[in-house]
């Protein structure tokens, strides 16, 4: 099941944070061989859509997702849905991370 997490972004600035993987013992997760894909969209439904760039760091457990302030400028302040999933080395797809996005207008340009 995946962690719900709802964020902010600041509409025109830099977007990061990061996802300490860890199993139901607390112990970080050897993430070696995994890909990441995150997306919002205006919800669940909508073909347009902004992709994350998902950062891996194996050996650390951390996933962690970003938007340059170029990227973030471009979406219209308001509600969205978000979720980024892992590929291990076999194949097999899991939900990591979901919830809204709040983007808030920017005023300078």
């Amino acid at each position: 099941m995946a962690l719900k997490a709802n964020i902010i972004i600041d509409q025109g600035t830099s977007f990061s944070t990061s996802i300490d993987v860890t199993d139901e013992d607390g112990n970080i997760v050897n993430l070696t061989g995994f890909t990441g894909a995150a997306q919002l969209r205006k919800h669940y439904t909508s073909t347009a859509q902004t992709a994350f760039t998902v950062s891996i760091t194996s050996n650390t457990g951390v996933v962690a997702l970003s938007l340059s302030a170029n990227t973030t400028n471009n979406i219209t302040a308001g509600r969205y849905v978000y979720d980024c999933e892992l590929t291990d080395s076999s194949g097999t797809v899991s939900r990591l991370i979901e919830g809204i996005v709040t983007v808030t207008p920017g005023v300078t340009r």
